[in-house]
């Protein structure tokens, strides 16, 4: 898998950087690699330290040991060319639900220092068109839907330009419909060259947009890589069809197959090197009737499930 490299070419580098709680260690010396360019997957499970990492990204929590850069720019010394780069999601803003969709974006772009007044109305009008919110502009707050309500927040990070947008579990709580609207939207501001760093406990979601993964557990980065480079670190998998499932598990055990299962006419296991046509010619010559043969690298599912330990559940 993917080391960190050359830094130059990195929206987001970290290298050792740890965080502690008193005894506790949230962070452990991580070494982040998000290209510029890339939808980049932060997955683990609850409690794993994804969003203590991303708030010690943003400056909003400071690291214990270790150093970190955005956009090239090294923090904390580079935050105020740096951060006004980087939009983010992480918990939302505050919205008042009595105000408009677009009142609420005017009352976080006039509380910005940077943001030019006379501009105003023309970035928030293309920030509500970015993410498909511009019929609904004038409805209050509280009448928008969960998926809405996001859009909204992703439109308030983007009320100025960004090269990098940090999204903590950004379809958390929605529907199917909502989903798919956050996901179509993280997809377009990808197409437009924008960073997108998205933590996430949707397997399917982050096979569908990303196009780097990066695994926490305890802390710890197990894995990281572009989404082939992480799905090929799992063991692949053969998978036998047989009338005589005992005698094909001899076979594979002693051309060195390793944890054989027998399931019905069934026969799975890891061959790690073998190829595939010495064990179909082995099982032939042995006088077993093959009535299927595959080869399949782990699904991320079970992948995640060997790095972490545990199933997948919503990020902490």
């Amino acid at each position: 898998m993917s080391s960190n490299g050359d830094a130059s070419g990195l929206a987001v580098h970290t290298e050792g950087l740890t965080k502690r709680f008193g005894q506790q260690v949230a962070v452990d010396a991580i070494g982040l690699a998000v290209p510029r360019g890339a939808v980049y997957g932060f997955l683990g499970p609850n409690g794993s330290g994804k969003t203590t990492t991303i708030r010690m990204l943003l400056g909003l929590v400071e690291p214990t040991s270790g150093s970190r850069s955005l956009l090239g720019l090294p923090l904390p010394g580079g935050a105020g060319e740096a951060l006004p780069r980087v939009g983010s999601l992480v918990e939302g803003p505050a919205f008042h639900p009595y105000l408009s969709g677009r009142s609420n974006l005017a009352r976080l772009d006039a509380a910005d220092p940077l943001a030019d007044p006379r501009t105003a109305a023309g970035r928030i009008d293309a920030a509500l068109d970015r993410v498909g919110l511009r019929a609904a502009a004038k409805k209050r707050y509280r009448a928008y839907s969960l998926g809405m309500r996001q859009r909204l927040a992703i439109a308030a990070a983007l009320l100025a330009p960004r090269d990098l947008l940090v999204l903590d579990e950004p379809t958390n709580g929605l529907d199917p419909q909502g989903t798919r609207e956050v996901r179509s939207l993280i997809g377009s501001l990808a197409a437009e060259g924008i960073t997108v760093l998205v933590s996430s406990h949707l397997l399917a979601e982050v096979e569908q947009i990303c196009s780097h993964l990066g695994v926490m557990r305890e802390g710890r980065l197990v894995a990281q890589g572009t989404v082939s480079e992480v799905r090929g670190a799992g063991p692949t998998l053969v998978r036998v069809q047989t009338r005589q499932p005992e005698a094909a598990s001899a076979v594979l055990r002693e051309l060195g197959v390793t944890q054989v299962v027998t399931t019905g006419g069934e026969v799975h296991g890891t061959p790690g090197d073998l190829e595939p046509e010495k064990m179909v010619a082995a099982l032939v010559h042995a006088g077993v009737g093959v009535q299927g043969f595959t080869v399949a690298v782990t699904s991320l599912e079970d992948l995640f499930v060997s790095l972490t330990g545990e199933g997948f559940d919503v990020s902490g």
